[in-house]
């Protein structure tokens, strides 16, 4: 019993037309190896360089532990300033990683080290580069981004292990009613299949990344990651084309953002349960049913 995942498609670089017919029109991921070549920060960007620019802020930190039901989805574990974290993570393994930070809000000049790949796609989010950073045996929870963007998620620093399923595979994979991640008590890396048994024959992608590839990971894609080693990437976010899209982009911010953080500061640890219990019918309903 095992998931059945093959390796994700991997290029030095792919043509504008290429990537629209057999990527992002098909909604496949792909690693581009040399989409960063030219990219200031692929050797401007080391973590003594961040410290320097940024090492007095104080940033918030997450663990791998589950989420309290009592919180907000992703409320922070500790802080502590950036320079001594960047320390941290190239001293130790440590749980401890960064979500979601955007340095250059702070560091505006940080931009130019980038280059947006607008020649592939258009739609680029250009206000919200998002940095992740992680120790070694930090994980990010099995999720799918909430605004449902197309990303460009380039590596720094390390390795990072990877593993995505399409979004047609929720319900198998234990999706929690109203959220976007799923059941948080199964290793995505080593899972309990006689525990949870829609996982069985799962299909999707595993990808090992190092320091300046790149993963194009297409809307609504489920990822979960490990941090090989003390490492950080960086994301580049981009609207899809579509309408539909557009607007399944918005219902998904207000269900699974606003509506569902009212429901369980209300509710807590009761509907922390009964989500728990729904979303293990579900799994089983779907895997009766022979369905992804």
């Amino acid at each position: 019993m095992s998931f059945i995942l093959k390796p994700v498609d991997i290029v030095e670089s792919i043509t504008p037309e290429d990537f629209k017919k057999n990527y992002l029109k098909t909604k496949r991921p792909l690693v581009i190896r040399g989409l960063t070549k030219d990219w200031p920060a692929r050797e401007k960007w080391t973590t003594e360089y961040l410290k320097e620019i940024g090492g007095e802020l104080e940033v918030p930190l997450y663990d791998n532990s589950k989420a309290d039901p009592s919180k907000p989805i992703n409320a922070a574990t500790a802080h502590m300033k950036f320079g001594d974290y960047l320390d941290l993570i190239k001293r130790e393994p440590t749980e401890l990683r960064i979500f979601f930070f955007n340095l250059f809000k702070k560091v505006p000049s940080l931009i130019n080290d980038v280059k947006i790949p607008k020649d592939l796609m258009g739609g680029f989010i250009e206000s919200m580069p998002a940095m992740f950073f992680g120790g070694s045996n930090s994980v990010t929870f099995l999720h799918y981004d909430i605004d449902l963007p197309h990303i460009f998620h380039t590596h720094f620093g390390g390795r990072k292990h990877i593993i995505l399923f399409d979004y047609k595979w929720k319900d198998r994979l234990y999706c929690l009613p109203n959220a976007t991640y799923a059941l948080e008590d199964y290793d995505v890396a080593n899972p309990d299949f006689k525990k949870f048994p829609a996982l069985n024959g799962v299909e999707g992608y595993e990808v090992f990344l190092e320091h300046g590839d790149t993963l194009f990971m297409p809307t609504g894609m489920w990822h979960w990651m490990k941090y090989v080693d003390g490492s950080f990437s960086l994301s580049l976010r981009a609207w899809d084309q579509s309408i539909t899209r557009k607007i399944a982009s918005v219902w998904s911010l207000f269900t699974h953002g606003a509506i569902d953080s009212l429901i369980k500061m209300t509710f807590k640890e009761k509907y922390a349960h009964w989500r728990e219990k729904r979303a293990v019918k579900i799994a089983e309903k779907a895997l009766a049913k022979g369905k992804p």
